[in-house]
């Protein structure tokens, strides 16, 4: 665990999870369906660079968007292609394209999970269920929230088995862009609780969750090992995002579960009424 800075002990209450590369790793790989289907789509344009160029280009902005529904990286994608002289179209119309090429990517995954093929905790990030379990016995309220549609989410929190830590506060991404986004997730917490935002901490991959934490004045941690080859070091990119974002300590996984639960709560035992 790397801590970035020092804090004093706060009273946490509630504990936000992002889902993809933070608990479930049946989407890992994602970034080498959507980067290649979107430079496919930019070097068709009028005015396209060379594939090399394309390519890069949505590396980048797929990179800066990790994190939000997916709609804003298609709508990034609607904009690059309107500059570089295409017509503009429907961004959903992307979406459901690169959502049919990533299942087809990840379809083996879900059916081994679904057949019993594969043991659950085997897509998942090290040490994550046994994680979700102690913050469970110690009573507090979980929160998962992801940029991944709300029916997806529901469909692979149920085929991991996790779905019952977060007693019904799950939150997948809706036509709506504002009503689950992250930062709204977070609202809807302190508000339905009634509590204040240094009672969150937040756990995530992307920048987007760790900067809505920090915002409220929360604890975010930052999930940043390989996703592909899970406990065998650090993604330094992700540890380069995360740090940039403002992440209070980053982990590679969730094994080290009494180095967490310390920097949490300081070693002080926690329960609520």
């Amino acid at each position: 665990m790397i801590f970035i800075s020092n804090r004093k002990p706060k009273y946490i209450q509630s504990v936000l999870f992002d889902f993809d590369g933070t608990i479930s790793l049946i989407r890992q790989g994602w970034q080498d369906v959507m980067i290649p289907y979107f430079a496919e789509v930019l070097l068709k344009t009028p005015h396209a660079g060379t594939a090399q160029e394309e390519y890069r280009c949505a590396t980048e902005f797929i990179e800066l968007t990790t994190g939000k529904q997916t709609i804003y990286q298609c709508m990034q994608l609607n904009d690059e292609v309107v500059k570089r002289g295409g017509d503009a179209v429907d961004p959903s119309l992307y979406k459901n394209e690169y959502s049919k090429r990533l299942m087809l990517h990840i379809e083996h995954r879900r059916q081994s999970l679904l057949s019993g093929v594969t043991d659950p905790d085997h897509m998942m990030i090290p040490g994550a269920r046994r994680f979700l379990e102690t913050l469970v016995e110690r009573n507090l309220n979980l929160y998962l929230a992801s940029g991944t549609d709300h029916e997806y989410v529901m469909e692979e929190a149920s085929l991991l088995d996790v779905a019952k830590y977060f007693k019904g506060n799950i939150f997948g991404a809706k036509d709506d862009l504002l009503l689950n986004s992250k930062a709204m997730v977070i609202q809807k917490i302190l508000k339905e609780q009634q509590l204040s935002g240094t009672t969150l901490a937040g756990f995530g991959d992307g920048y987007v969750e760790i900067e809505n934490v920090k915002d409220v004045g929360g604890i975010a941690i930052g999930i940043a090992g390989h996703e592909a080859n899970p406990s065998t070091g650090w993604d330094e990119w992700k540890k380069r995002r995360l740090t940039q974002a403002g992440a209070d300590a980053l982990v590679m996984d969730f094994t080290d579960i009494d180095a967490i639960i310390d920097y949490l709560f300081k070693g002080g035992f926690y329960e609520t009424d």
